[in-house]
Order: C-alpha cells, then structure tokens, then sequence
C-alpha cells in the first residue's frame, strides 16, 4: 500500500514539507489545494519538484459543494471543475477529494446527487481523471459513509468511488464495521485521523485537535481493520488539521507521521493474523487476503518491559560530587567506579542510579548543553535486541556507545529529545563495568526505597504527541487519562503511559503558558524534546523511609496545614495518621480501591527532585495533590 500525507497536515512552505515527507520516505502526498495556490511557480514546476523527491502528487483536495445544487449552480461547479481537472492534468493528480455539501443551497435529493456526480465522473473520465467522494462529519444533508456510498453506488461510474476518512466515522460514533462490506476496488482513497475526545463542535474538533494514529484516543485500529477487510489496495493516508502541528518543524512531524503508519499497519496486522489463523471466525479468509496486502516487514511485536533498570545523569565533576551527596543522603550505597570513565554506580533495593561526568562524552555535551539532566534510561526487557529492533523498525535511530574490554553491550535508541534509551535483559545489574567501591563503616546506608515507581518528563507543548507516540508505539505503553493540573502560574496538561503490568510507568507534563515550572525547565533546557521533572522511587513503608531520610538530612517541600485540615474534611481518614503526615509533609490521594502516599524532595540544582511513593492497590499519580505541591515548591523554602 503507497503511505501518503496532506500537506496540510505540517509547517513550512510547500517545498520545505515536499521535503520533509521525501525524508521521510512516503510515497505521495495530498495536495491541499491551498498550498498549491500558495506556491511560487507553475503545476508542471511542483510536479517536477515532486518526481525529484520520489514523491506522487496522489489526491488533490478539496472540491467543495459540488453535488445536490439546483441546476444553475451546478453548471457554474462544473465549469470549476473543468479549471481544476486542467490543473490536476498538469500536476500528474489522478483524483480529487468531493467532499460531502454544506452549502445552504444544497438540496435533500440523493438521486440529483448521484446524478451530478456521475455527470463530473463522466467529465473526468475523458482526462482518465477520478473522483472520490467523501462524507463530511458536518456535511448538510450527507455526513456518514454509508450516505456516501449509497450516491456512489447509484451514480454507478467506474471514474467515482468512495473517500473514507477515520475521522469524519468516528467522531460522530458512526460505527466502521459495515465498511469491510463495501466492495473494496470502489473505495478510492483512505484518509486516517486520530483524536483526543473532546467536548467540541465537531467542525472546531476536526480543524484544530486531529492527530496521527496513536496520538488520540479513536478506535482507528478498528476503521483501518475494516478497511483491509473490504478488499481495499489503495493508499493508506493521513490529513491532519492541528493547530500545534502548524508550528512544529516538520521534520519531526514527518517522522511522527511515518512511525504512526507504520505503528497502525503493525497493531492491524496481529488482528488480522489472529482472525486469519482462527478458522471459526467469520471474516477469517478475508483477513488472510488483508493480510498480503500489509508490508511483509512489520516490526517485532512490543515487549511488556519490565520497569527502569536504571537511570543515568549528566553533570560535570561539581555536579557528580553535589548529586552523589543528594544520593547518599536518599540512602543509595556508593557500589562502584566505572573501570574506564568517570561514571559512578549508585543502588538501593532494585534501584540503580548512574551518574556520568565524563570529559568529552555524550553526557558532558548534553549537560553543556542543558545543565545537570538525565541521558539515559536503561529499561529492562526479555530480548532486548527484539525491543531495539522494533524501535528501529519503526523509526528510530539506534546508538552506539563506545565500549571498553568486556564492559556491557546494551542495545539502544535515541528517544525524542535526544537521551538514549538502552535494552537490558530483566535482571541485569550494572557492576560488571564497575569497581566496587569499598562500603563506608556505619549503618547500612538503606532507607527502604525499593524501585522507580514513575519518571516524569517536562515537555513542551509541541512534543507531548510526539512522545505520546512513542511511548505507545516504541515501548508498547498505554495511554491513561489527560488532566489539566493548576499550577499557580498556568495550567499544566498531563498525560501517563504506563504498561499492563505497570511495571513501567512514564508521566508527561506540558504547559502552555510561560511562567509555570514546567515551563521554565524547558526553556531552561533548550525546549529539547523532554527533560526530566522528576523521578518517583517506591517504598513500602513511606514513614519509616521518610523519618529516615530526615534524619540524613534530606529536605521535603514543605506543606500548607490547610491541606491537612482539608484532607479530614474530605476524606475518611484517621486524625492521627493525618498528624503524622503533617509532619513528615507526606500527602496522600484515595482511590476506591486503594491509596496513595507521597512525599517531595527539595529539586537538585533547581532541575529534577525526587518523590518518595507507597502504594496500595492504587494506580494512579495523586493528580489531585499536584497543584499543592507546585504551590508549594512556588512559596515555600524546604522544610
């Protein structure tokens, strides 16, 4: 199947996306009219700009208000239509986008519809011109596929068929499955459109909130199944109309666009694949013929990773000195220097924390680049050459770091942002490329913290679908809930992904306005595509952690007594327990399965803190104390 884009779908000139799609290897593109209106030079001149990139002109889009006119207005569209087929003749476009009326002249006549359309199919057909006929979801009298097809059907041409697009089906809650009984060779063209659920005017929803696949929430795993399932070979597409899509450099944009393609036709295949080795189920042949339709070269199914292996930080030799404190005082035991580089291994329970202040590494530059960060995750899998290999598959570049004799091969990829994120078989721990550092006399240095319970990023605005997409498509993580959360200077959008057996849990946060914390440290940090905010660390007992950690003169965000008096009011909690969480500044969330207690560190460096989890049976983030800690980190010195 040819992967194609709308041009509308990203930022820059028209030259500057033909491009940026080429890079990233589509095979076409629509040609949304208004780009071509907009472009310094003549079809034939885009056309040949196109074939230089490899790229075919597949669709050109829209015409408007064409079909069910009284009989002036419709000669007048046909004349239009004339002007636009000489152009498409030009551009070497074998079909146009009719999108479904909303004029209000239009009138209530199926059978005149179909007429006229046959009457413009019949026009193109003498350039060996198509029409494709699509439903808009706010179309005045004709809004659903199955309308659309029923005029298509009547109009009986074989230069007219159908244009479905993800979005117009199911933003209505219109349902697909009656799709996989179209006849397939009828159906044109193949439009895909996610979105975040929104309670919006559908018109408002679709202009300014679609994305690509995996980035919202539509069923469109469903749509596109249905599709293949109808005997469907033409193109697989995406049209997006997104306002942040419009400011982002499209080159990323570009990229998300093709992982997204490449992620659908992956999720869609394993179904297919099940239904076609099923013998029971009724479409089962149906979906083996789909199937030789996908490319033959999916990526490796998505591993359920087992958690962070561990968490790697760049400073410099100041930096390594002052986070080697912060992490001693958090009970982490000094285990190792690295063999080779100035690299530090630090652990407590299951956690193992590195810190990298190496000259002239990879870490240093990032860190020269973004003051004291993390660089590097390493996520813990059951192959992880499989789980880099898939990444790769799906388009991201893979990384090499430079190896001493017999230190730890790590399979990796670059995430969003530029950090590196290494595979390592579940288990693994880092010792083999350090020497043991020997244990200071004393009491152990343990404080009960056990592992990364979460890690959460500050993004700005326009990378949140990226990395959406990435947890979703590269880590094989779910999406949960969006909130919006106050901070006293702005609002913060969030977003979890975690896995189903929660063993990896990854928070984001973006902030529209300016002045908020969340804000601040991407600017701080060069808007480079997610720094960390903070990293959670799990415990099973937070108070007996807490008082220990106190007492190694670890610093907590202090929280307001009101919160406490507000938290007896609205919850069924023991005074006494909520006393002893006043002073310890540990705040709590509950569920109806269970509870949430945490508590924040002080921030290393005004970068990152860390937060002291324990849960029981709860699986969420304690989202409802998140605008009383960033109050709190916004006026309050560390207690």
């Amino acid at each position: 199947m040819r992967r194609s884009i709308a041009t509308v779908s990203m930022s820059g000139t028209l030259s500057q996306k033909l491009e940026a799609i080429a890079a990233a290897r589509f095979d076409g593109i629509e040609l949304f009219e208004a780009d071509f209106i907009n472009f310094n030079g003549s079809a034939r001149d885009l056309r040949r700009h196109a074939e230089d990139l490899g790229l075919g002109i597949d669709l050109y889009q829209p015409f408007r208000d064409f079909e069910g006119m009284p009989d002036a207005q419709f000669k007048r569209s046909l004349e239009r239509a004339e002007r636009k087929f000489d152009v498409m003749e030009e551009l070497g476009c074998p079909l146009v986008l009719v999108c479904s009326n909303t004029s209000p002249l239009s009138l209530n006549d199926p059978a005149r519809s179909a007429a006229q359309l046959h009457e413009l199919a019949e026009r193109a057909s003498r350039r060996n011109l198509r029409i494709g006929y699509e439903a808009l979801a706010w179309g005045r009298w004709v809004n659903l596929y199955q309308q659309a097809w029923n005029i298509v059907d009547t109009a009986n041409h074989p230069h007219l068929g159908l244009i479905l697009d993800s979005f117009h089906t199911l933003s209505l809650k219109d349902d697909p499955s009656g799709i996989a009984q179209l006849p397939g060779d009828r159906i044109f063209f193949v439009q895909m459109a996610d979105a975040p659920l929104m309670s919006l005017d559908v018109i408002q929803w679709a202009r300014h909130h679609r994305n690509f696949p995996g980035q919202g929430q539509l069923d469109v795993e469903t749509f596109f199944e249905q599709v293949l399932l109808s005997g469907y070979t033409g193109n697989l597409s995406l049209e997006i109309f997104n306002d942040v899509f419009r400011e982002t450099p499209n080159r990323r944009t570009a990229v998300d666009a093709m992982r997204s393609l490449l992620y659908l036709e992956s999720q869609v295949r394993q179904r297919l694949s099940h239904s076609a080795h099923n013998p029971a189920a009724p479409e089962a042949a149906a979906a083996s013929r789909a199937l030789q339709r996908l490319d033959l070269a999916m990526p490796p199914p998505a591993q359920d990773l087992c958690g962070y292996n561990f968490i790697e930080f760049a400073v410099d030799e100041p930096g390594a000195q002052a986070l080697g404190q912060t992490l001693s005082a958090l009970g982490f035991e000094h285990a190792g220097h690295h063999r080779s580089k100035a690299v530090d291994l630090y652990r407590q329970g299951e956690i193992q924390l590195v810190i990298n202040a190496q000259p002239g590494s990879e870490a240093r530059q990032r860190f020269e680049d973004q003051g004291p960060n993390v660089c590097a995750f390493g996520l813990s899998a059951a192959d992880p050459v499989q789980a880099a290999n898939r990444a790769a598959a799906l388009l991201s570049a893979r990384h090499h770091s430079p190896l001493g004799p017999q230190e730890l091969q790590l399979p990796a990829i670059i995430a969003p942002g530029g950090a590196v994120v290494h595979f390592v078989h579940a288990g693994t721990t880092l010792a083999a490329d350090f020497d043991p550092v020997p244990s200071r006399p004393g009491p152990p240095a343990d404080a009960g913290l056990t592992h990364i319970d979460h890690v959460a990023l500050a993004l700005a605005n326009d990378q949140l679908d990226t990395w959406t997409l990435f947890g979703k498509a590269i880590l094989g993580l779910q999406a949960g809930e969006s909130q919006e959360l106050a901070d006293p200077f702005g609002l913060i959008r969030n977003c979890a992904l975690s896995n189903p057996s929660r063993a990896l849990r990854l928070v984001m946060n973006a902030s529209t306005s300016q002045r908020t914390r969340t804000a601040r440290q991407v600017h701080t940090t060069g808007r480079s595509g997610g720094s960390v905010h903070h990293i959670a660390l799990g415990t099973p007992d937070i108070f007996a952690t807490v008082r220990r950690l106190r007492e190694r003169g670890v610093k907590w965000v202090p929280i307001s007594a009101n919160y406490y008096d507000d938290l007896l009011a609205r919850l069924d909690l023991d005074e006494a327990l909520v006393r002893e969480m006043q002073a310890h500044h540990i705040v709590c969330d509950v569920s109806a399965q269970g509870r949430f207690l945490h508590a924040y560190t002080e921030p290393f460096a005004d970068r990152f803190f860390f937060e002291v989890v324990q849960r029981e049976d709860y699986d969420g983030y304690g989202a409802v104390n998140a605008a009383v800690r960033m109050a709190a980190q916004a006026q309050a010195r560390p207690a």
